[in-house]
C-alpha cells in the first residue's frame, strides 16, 4: 500500500517555483498605460484632423502626402519657413519646431498652439492648390 504524505510536508520546489515553475515571474499583462498626450502627440493629432478635413473638402489634396519635419534646412526670404511644398513629389512638409515655438509673446498656450498648427496646415495646403486659405470650407466655390 502506498504511503500518504502528511500535510506538513512541502514539495521540494517550495515558494521559489510554482506548480509550473513560474511563480516568481512577473505578470503577463501589465497595468494599462496612461494615454499618449505629449506635445508631439497633440501636434500629430492636430495635423491629422486638419488634413482629414481638407482632403474631405478638396479633391486636389487626396493624393498629397503631408509629412512632419523638425526644422527647415535653411531660412527663406521671409524668415524661417513653417512648411515646404514639393509639387513634383506631391508632398507638403510641415516643420514642427517653427510652428510651435515661434508664436507671438503671450500666445504660448494649448489653444493658440492648436490654432497655429491648423493655420499652418491650411495655409500650406492653400499654397499647394493655389488658392486663398479662406476658400477652404464646405460652402467655398
Amino acid at each position: 500500500m502506498p504511503r500518504r504524505r502528511s500535510a506538513a510536508a512541502s514539495p521540494r520546489r517550495g515558494a521559489r517555483h510554482g506548480r509550473h515553475g513560474r511563480l516568481g515571474r512577473s505578470e503577463v499583462v501589465r497595468p494599462p498605460l496612461p494615454p499618449l498626450d505629449g506635445r508631439i502627440d497633440r501636434f500629430d493629432a492636430t495635423i491629422g484632423t486638419a488634413v482629414d478635413f481638407l482632403r474631405g473638402t478638396w479633391p486636389e489634396l487626396q493624393e498629397v502626402r503631408f509629412e512632419i519635419g523638425g526644422l527647415p534646412t535653411k531660412p527663406d526670404a521671409d524668415g524661417i519657413p513653417r512648411w515646404q511644398i514639393d509639387r513634383d513629389q506631391r508632398r507638403i512638409v510641415l516643420f514642427r519646431i517653427p510652428i510651435e515655438r515661434l508664436l507671438p509673446p503671450g500666445h504660448d498656450d494649448d489653444l493658440h498652439r492648436r490654432v497655429a498648427i491648423e493655420s499652418a496646415v491650411f495655409r500650406a495646403a492653400a499654397e499647394y492648390v493655389g488658392k486663398d486659405p479662406w476658400e477652404f470650407g464646405p460652402d467655398a466655390p
